[in-house]
């Protein structure tokens, strides 16, 4: 299942969050580069604001945030991409069908790249993962549980 070429994943942790923990704040800023196929992951008590601020992120809006999150019943990681709405190229239709395409590499780079913090916290290989597709269209709005990421290791 794996298409993640870890030569081409580029992790940053920003202070003070490390490679095991804490569990939150910890939020993860993927971005890719068309040209080369390189993914940047940059893992946080904040998301990389620098990382999309550019007007070439700004209009793709490919960018995928995710962060994990605790409540009663334990921990769950929460990925968020933008679909439609404001400033981004392309239909709803087709940037839906390009982050179900393209998510399974998305969450194969978070697993591989944050192998610390599921190394120290194993039990978080079974935590869900629930997707939150943004979009103006109700169609395309969706929250989708995407299995544990023991499912992308």
């Amino acid at each position: 299942m794996s298409r993640l070429n870890p030569d081409k994943l580029h992790v940053t942790f920003t202070e003070p969050t490390a490679p095991e923990g804490p569990l939150t704040p910890r939020r993860y800023t993927l971005t890719h580069s068309d040209r080369t196929g390189d993914l940047f992951l940059t893992i946080g008590a904040d998301y990389d604001h620098r990382q999309v601020s550019g007007w070439y992120a700004r209009l793709m809006r490919d960018e995928v945030l995710a962060e994990w999150q605790e409540d009663d019943t334990g921990a769950a990681l929460h990925v968020y991409c933008h679909v439609s709405g404001g400033l981004a190229l392309g239909p709803s239709s087709w940037r839906f069908s390009i982050f179900q395409t393209e998510l399974p590499l998305g969450l194969e780079a978070f697993r591989y790249g944050d192998e610390g913090l599921f190394e120290s916290h194993e039990e978080l290989d079974s935590a869900p993962i629930w997707v939150h597709l943004h979009a103006a269209e109700k169609r395309y709005d969706v929250v989708e549980r995407w299995g544990v990421p023991a499912d992308w290791a």
